[in-house]
């Protein structure tokens, strides 16, 4: 179906068709709602158990000044783990793409329920960041490291976490970097984790980027990505630097994006 049907049929078919074709978008790649919905995309409730759909708002184009202060926080990609030096990671990389600075907050091990091996877990890490940064995007990644710790209380954490930090830099646009997968095939808790961050972050209107449903990372460029000896299963040098090119790329999309009819207009940013 083209983006005109999809618009004419969410005028006539009410709320309940734009939250079930959002959500169910929201849980494929970048969650573009102006495209169609995936046909295989599940639909399911805010909360596991819920036989809701929960409330979804129509994320904004992302909109950045020429030169933007980015903080990217997550784990140990975000740190840099593997690279020649930490510095070379995706997070630093992304700067020069991005034409700005980033601000780079990264535990190796650190999840929404882990703790990791330098720091805390993520919402207590968020407690801690600097109030006067005042960032303009804020880039939230992973984590596969709460593959082990099971489902209870982990959508719980995860907006705990989200919640503080929205409130931290209320004026920051957020989008949510889902994990990427570190070996293949993927596996069923990390596809759960790329699951339940898509509902989440589609229920508060914040843009998703899927690295797993986007296949960033395939078994024809696995090795060329990821160190697999010395690296312990962590992106390369030059696999951070594919990393940071993907993840541009997938910015740069949504600052093109156009406003859908849930957010009032179907103007370009630039009209």
């Amino acid at each position: 179906m083209k983006a005109p049907a999809i618009r004419r049929r969410l005028r006539t078919a009410g709320v309940a068709t734009v939250l079930l074709l959002a959500v169910s978008a929201g849980a494929l790649g970048v969650w573009r709602p102006w495209t169609p919905a995936p046909s295989a995309a599940p639909v399911a409730g805010a909360a596991a158990g819920d036989d809701q759909v929960s409330a979804v708002i129509a994320p904004a184009p992302l909109a950045l000044p020429d030169q933007p202060t980015v903080l990217v926080f997550g784990d140990s990609w975000t740190y840099g783990s593997a690279a020649t030096d930490p510095t070379l990671g995706y997070a630093y990389v992304l700067a020069d793409l991005l034409h700005g600075t980033t601000v780079v907050n990264g535990v190796r091990g650190s999840g929404y329920l882990k703790p990791g091996l330098d720091g805390p877990t993520f919402g207590e890490r968020i407690a801690a960041l600097d109030p006067a940064l005042d960032p303009d995007l804020v880039i939230i990644q992973g984590s596969i490291n709460d593959r082990a710790q099971g489902v209870d209380g982990y959508r719980e954490a995860v907006t705990a976490a989200w919640d503080a930090l929205a409130a931290l830099y209320p004026d920051a646009t957020i989008v949510v970097l889902g994990p990427a997968p570190h070996e293949l095939p993927v596996g069923a808790a990390t596809a759960r984790i790329d699951h339940d961050l898509s509902e989440l972050a589609a229920a508060r209107g914040w843009w998703y980027i899927s690295p797993v449903a986007e296949n960033w990372i395939t078994p024809q460029n696995y090795l060329a990505v990821i160190d697999v000896e010395v690296g312990r299963k962590h992106p390369s040098t030059d696999g951070h630097r594919y990393l940071a090119e993907k993840l541009a790329a997938d910015l740069d999309a949504l600052r093109a994006a156009p406003v859908t009819e849930a957010g009032g207009s179907e103007s370009t940013p630039d009209e």
